[in-house]
């Protein structure tokens, strides 16, 4: 991301280039696009993996700014939408992955991705195997077998809030002909992916983006051609779809971005000290604290701190 990121949240999704009317994008909602003639129609429906209007379920302008404004603020250069942050999960992973293939994940990983392995992944032949999220590099390479296709990552674990070495990991990763996707939602422009190693960065916009607990929203970036073009193609064949109104209320809920994380961060913290001065608590699991597994990555590789943490109580 060249610009700022309060500058990005201020001009994302907007003509760079329009100084009169209307600030915001208009929200669109509409299933069939109609087309002055029949050679329109072939040559617009040939243009699929680009932002143009063809039908509903391939996006529309309010899609197409939203995306735009996460590609931009996660530093690549594609952003697919989708209906809801595990989806942003599961279309990339169906996406690339086939019958036979192998994926890493970590075993702190959020609860519902790991169904879907235990699940459909095995329905579909794809063996997922889990490691140790604060495995060193030497041990992870010695998990890879000729069908790992995929190494996934999340950081900060769900839950535990361990702080993984993505550089060191995707470094074995891409030696070994794998791709590294990672669940960057509590990272969301603190932790750039694309400078780091990662392939696929995926984002529950639910949560810091929407900023208001009234959409469900995912996103997947990536920051190649060869990415977008399976990632498109894999989201498009699955019929995944977000609302409008979703896609309009993320852009309206980012403006204010920059000064809900620093106030979350500064709240979080806050809570954070205070709860691990109590008697009844046992430990704090925030990455901002020396005390968390991998604050040294933490202190690397991010600019900041998400509000969320865990804490472990003492046993009664």
């Amino acid at each position: 991301m060249t610009k700022k990121f309060e500058t990005a949240l201020v001009q994302g999704g907007r003509a760079p280039t329009k100084s009169y009317g209307y600030v915001n994008p208009k929200l669109t909602r509409g299933s069939t696009v109609l087309y002055p003639d029949m050679a329109t129609k072939l040559a617009t429906g040939k243009r699929r993996l680009e932002p143009v209007e063809i039908y509903g379920t391939l996006g529309n302008d309010t899609h197409f700014a939203l995306e735009r404004m996460i590609a931009e603020i996660e530093g690549g250069s594609h952003a697919q939408v989708v209906g809801s942050g595990l989806a942003a999960v599961t279309v990339p992973l169906l996406a690339y992955l086939k019958s036979g293939d192998h994926v890493l994940m970590p075993d702190s990983v959020y609860g519902p991705t790991r169904n879907f392995c235990r699940g459909t992944l095995q329905r579909f032949g794809i063996t997922a195997e889990y490691y140790d999220p604060m495995i060193d590099p030497a041990a992870l390479r010695a998990l890879f077998r000729p069908a790992t296709r995929v190494l996934f990552t999340e950081s900060p674990g769900s839950h535990t809030f361990e702080v993984q070495d993505i550089p060191a990991l995707a470094e074995v990763a891409h030696a070994a002909g794998a791709k590294v996707f990672m669940d960057n939602t509590w990272g969301l422009h603190h932790f750039q992916p694309f400078r780091h190693g990662v392939d696929v960065s995926i984002q529950a916009l639910t949560k810091y983006a929407g900023g208001h607990s009234d959409i469900i929203l995912g996103a997947v970036s990536v920051n190649s051609k060869e990415d977008w073009l399976w990632l498109r193609d894999g989201a498009l064949e699955m019929g995944q779809y977000a609302s409008p109104d979703d896609c309009w209320l993320a852009l309206r809920g980012l403006r204010t971005l920059h000064v809900r994380l620093k106030a979350q961060e500064a709240a979080g913290l806050r809570v954070a000290h205070w709860l691990a001065e109590q008697p009844e608590v046992a430990r704090v699991l925030h990455p901002a604290l020396p005390s968390c597994p991998g604050h040294e990555f933490f202190k690397r590789d991010f600019s900041g701190a998400a509000g969320l943490f865990g804490v472990v109580f003492q046993p009664e």
